[in-house]
């Protein structure tokens, strides 16, 4: 399986509409286009001979890859050093203005800094997951692949009339590869543009404009951020990051822009993240008002609002968990057997069947996503109201049932408690929003609701055995999600109940600052296999133990985490036993979490400090 590089290995560069993954040694092995959840057009990454790919490398086997972003851009820098010279890609994506489109340009400039290289560039398309055959249809400014209804163009890249000494262009298996020699100072490059129409020749100028324009489009992003705490630098990244994985012409934020990686390697438990979440939504609400980025913050909740207005059916209640980045909600689960998957982690997964799943905890997300939105100024008008009152009066009728849970698990419906305590959450914030905003609703009735719910909760939900909320009722499992319960103020933090609580998770979930999320070998998933420990729930233990008091061991825990993150900052959804990164990569969650301990920790240490 050397094959296949570490799920640590990659970059992220994108347009907000799709992104890519480009390897430490110059590969994009994952780009699915026109949108993220479009099939693939390079998916070496879950199949290393079939996926297709495109990769720029010295032409040579001795050289060492160092990565790096532009400053405060997400233009990703791949250098190669040889002992011959220094050589570096440049890769962007021109943001996508407007509307959403099927034309979308990724840029690949070539510069050597020091002496020569020659650089080999190999573009190997695969369309539709590698289901689709392409033809190539070569001319002197460029190529174009193309297949049933999909083009991919190659603009070259060189002023007019310039040298082609030393550059070979040629067939290569059922693609193109080119090789060209340059010196110090010398750049090229190309332009592969999806549904492009003719190659072109860009001159130089041009491709640096472009460059230019995508590093002042970042720069100026950031100066939203009104972060000023003590990790600058990893919060920056992370908001960027998120930033990359939203697609603009909704609003909506995927979960990660990747399908298939495992949990385990070799494991079944390879999901499809490429589509947005209710609870993701929410969540990335608080983290990004807690940057100041408010119009973020305002379309991830005009996106919600959207989901409000729509009934999804009897199965999932008012709300589906996810939907597709456009809003729709088909989300078929398919397996693809041709491929391999990533070091033989099979079946490679699109879709997603948990769609359909009832997951109470939804509501309270969403609704405490919409009331802390609304603290911040973004009111929600009559309608969306309306809308969300009906969904508050059906969870008045439908809470006391068993639901799937947070975890999407597959081994039958239960009481999960931290699906009970999310239905208090949407209670209690839509109680608190009738009354600041005098908003008609049935008051006394979810008031009346949302004190069964926290009585049901303190009762059955707590294990004397145990001395802890566990996962379901009539559980001894622990579970991290419970680790919110004082985040949003269920329980006290220094409540006896809570602290007996949060030591027991440090006996059974805790593995030196890294945290699980449940012990599978107690409580089937139906599932087979383990996992990693989960990178959100230990940004959301951070949390709790500096809400507990435990300060100190807070901000250990949290400086531990940033020797996680891969070289450029960034983290996938779980890592492993030796310190590998698990999971689809990057995950909008783990990122989501980390930029919200940043937030609360730094109060926390202030306040210690006054």
């Amino acid at each position: 399986m050397n094959r296949y590089p570490n799920i640590s290995d990659h970059g992220l560069i994108g347009d907000l509409q799709t992104a890519a993954l480009v390897t430490t040694d110059g590969t994009v092995d994952w780009f699915c286009c026109p949108r993220f959840d479009s099939s693939s057009m390079f998916a070496s990454l879950l199949d290393a001979e079939h996926g297709g790919y495109f990769r720029v490398a010295p032409d040579q086997d001795r050289y060492v890859s160092r990565q790096l972003y532009l400053p405060d851009t997400a233009i990703l820098i791949t250098r190669f050093m040889t002992p011959d010279g220094v050589g570096e890609v440049q890769d962007f994506m021109p943001v996508a203005s407007g509307g959403a489109t099927d034309r979308h340009r990724l840029v690949r400039q070539l510069r050597v800094v020091r002496g020569t290289m020659r650089f080999v560039m190999d573009i190997q398309p695969r369309f539709d997951y590698a289901r689709q055959p392409h033809k190539l249809h070569l001319s002197e400014e460029g190529a174009v692949f193309e297949a049933d209804g999909l083009e991919l163009t190659v603009h070259s890249v060189g002023a007019p009339g310039a040298s082609t000494e030393g550059v070979t262009v040629e067939r290569h298996e059922d693609g193109l590869r080119v090789a060209r020699t340059l010196r110090a100072g010398q750049t090229a490059g190309v332009v592969l543009e999806s549904m492009g129409g003719p190659p072109q020749r860009y001159a130089p100028a041009e491709v640096q404009r472009l460059q230019e324009q995508t590093a002042s489009f970042w720069q100026s992003w950031l100066t939203g951020s009104t972060y000023r705490g003590r990790w600058r630098e990893m919060v920056t990244r992370s908001a960027m990051t998120l930033k990359l994985m939203t697609y603009a012409p909704t609003g909506g934020l995927v979960a990660a822009p990747t399908a298939g990686l495992p949990e385990q390697v070799g494991g079944e438990r390879n999901w499809d993240y490429r589509y947005t979440w209710i609870r993701d939504a929410s969540f990335s609400i608080y983290a990004l008002l807690g940057l100041g980025f408010i119009e973020e913050a305002a379309a991830f909740a005009g996106w919600l609002r959207d989901r409000a207005s729509e009934q999804a059916g009897e199965g999932s209640g008012p709300l589906k968990i996810m939907y597709r980045v456009d809003g729709t909600s088909d989300l078929t689960e398919d397996t693809l057997d041709h491929f391999e998957g990533w070091r033989g982690s099979r079946p490679v997964r699109v879709g997603n069947g948990a769609a359909d799943q009832l997951q109470l905890d939804i509501y309270g997300e969403a609704i405490d996503g919409v009331f802390l939105a609304d603290a911040h100024g973004l009111q929600t008008a009559h309608e969306g109201w309306t809308k969300l009152a009906s969904i508050v009066d059906w969870l008045c009728e439908h809470w006391d049932q068993p639901d799937e849970g947070i975890w999407e698990t597959r081994g039958g419906r239960k009481d999960f408690t931290y699906g009970r305590f999310q239905t208090w959450v949407a209670l209690d914030r839509a109680i608190r929003l009738a009354s600041h905003r005098a908003r008609p609703a049935d008051v006394n009735h979810w008031a009346a609701e949302r004190d069964r719910v926290y009585n049901q909760i303190f009762q059955r939900g707590w294990n004397a055995k145990v001395r802890g909320f566990t996962q379901h009722y009539g559980s001894e499992v622990l579970d991290s999600s419970l680790l919110m319960m004082p985040l949003q103020g269920l329980i006290a933090p220094r409540d006896p109940m809570w602290l007996s609580t949060l030591d027991a998770i440090d006996r059974e979930l805790v593995s030196d600052s890294l945290v699980y999320r449940y012990n599978p070998g107690a409580s089937s998933d139906g599932l087979a296999g383990d996992e990693g420990t989960f990178t959100l729930c230990t940004f959301w233990y951070v949390d709790a133990l500096a809400r507990a008091g435990r300060l100190d061991e807070a901000r250990l825990t949290f400086e531990k985490m940033h020797t996680y993150a891969n070289h450029l900052g960034l983290y996938s959804e779980e890592i492993g036993s030796t310190g590998e990164q698990l999971g689809n990569f990057p995950q909008a969650f783990s990122h989501l979490a980390l930029i919200s301990a940043a937030v609360n920790l730094d109060r926390q240490l202030d306040r210690r400090q006054d």
